[in-house]
């Protein structure tokens, strides 16, 4: 079975199937897509990054009723003492007005256990879906992603979330240098600058698929549909 995409039909070897396949929604946080955190304190458009919500939610939906069928969700966040946080990333994000670790509408930015760190409501998490805590912006550094993954036979990666350009593509890039066959859904990813999100998924699509393949969630829905009761 396949999705339609581009630049080839996914994945390339045709095994989609609930056992073996992942939907990793990446970052669908407060401090990135909700008033009054990260994104918002450094003054961009909420609705670029919020664009991603309501694809994701129908998506999940269809996820969630595909028995045995695996859901990551991923949030990115640094200890309350601040200790993970490298000097230079907390230097970059003072300098745009959105300091990590300071306080703001939403609590202590990018610091875990704060209401901006939290999962959006829309998208919260159920009980047996997967949260992986990340220090950075791929969601396999310094994380027991790949552990999971590999544990439960995971070959295909479905990704979704914020933003495309940063924390989505570092991780799709993760992934395929793993062994993963990843795809990327265009209309559930958003990013702060629309060229950016655009320049991104380009990038997927060069040399036959470098990173994979693009499509988007109502060509997935279509597919993942039919794996119900499989």
């Amino acid at each position: 079975m396949f999705i339609e995409a581009n630049p080839y039909a996914y994945p390339y070897n045709g095994e989609l199937r609930p056992d073996n396949t992942a939907l990793l929604i990446i970052d669908m946080q407060i401090d990135f897509c909700g008033p009054g955190g990260y994104v918002d304190r450094m003054g961009y458009d909420l609705s670029l990054t919020r664009r991603a919500i309501e694809p994701i939610r129908s998506l999940l939906a269809v996820a969630r009723a595909i028995p045995g069928f695996t859901i990551i969700h991923t949030r990115e966040g640094h200890r309350p003492d601040l200790s993970d946080l490298p000097a230079n990333k907390r230097w970059r994000s003072k300098q745009i007005g959105a300091e990590i670790g300071s306080a703001g509408p939403a609590g202590r930015i990018l610091v875990r256990g704060e209401p901006g760190w939290q999962i959006i409501e829309e998208l919260a998490p159920i009980e047996g879906e997967i949260i992986i805590d990340k220090p950075g912006k791929g969601s396999f550094y310094a994380t027991d992603l790949d552990l999971v993954l590999r544990t439960r036979g995971i070959q295909n990666l479905i990704l979704t979330g914020i933003t495309t350009d940063v924390c989505v593509h570092t991780t799709m890039r993760e992934a395929n240098d793993r062994g993963y066959e990843c795809l990327i859904l265009e209309d559930c990813t958003g990013a702060t600058d629309p060229d950016n999100r655009l320049a991104a998924l380009k990038m997927v699509t060069m040399q036959g698929g470098v990173f994979g393949s693009v499509s988007d969630s109502t060509r997935t829905m279509e597919a993942l549909g039919k794996l119900v009761g499989k």
